[in-house]
């Protein structure tokens, strides 16, 4: 069984991700509901869409902040959901 990762991520607006997997799928993901539901002052900073818009992908994920403020387990992005 092969490692999921994701390969490429673009933002698509409305603090929206467009995730494309190692498996050749693709979810779009609404990272703004999660932070929205959640808020912490770590996470509200990232409703800003232009500082939202620097996510790097690391070690195959999808991380936002130097020391990963944020960060989401790949098996719930895959399946287009984050809690």
């Amino acid at each position: 069984m092969r490692t999921l990762y994701i390969a490429k991520a673009e933002a698509v607006g409305n603090l929206s991700v467009n995730l494309f997997f190692n498996d050749n799928t693709s979810r779009i993901v609404n990272i703004g509901d999660y932070i929205r539901r959640h808020p912490h002052p770590q996470y509200n900073k990232y409703l800003d869409e232009e500082l939202f818009n620097t996510f790097q992908l690391e070690d195959g994920n999808i991380v936002w902040g130097e020391d990963w403020d944020l960060i989401f387990p790949i098996e719930q992005l895959h399946q287009g959901l984050v809690s």
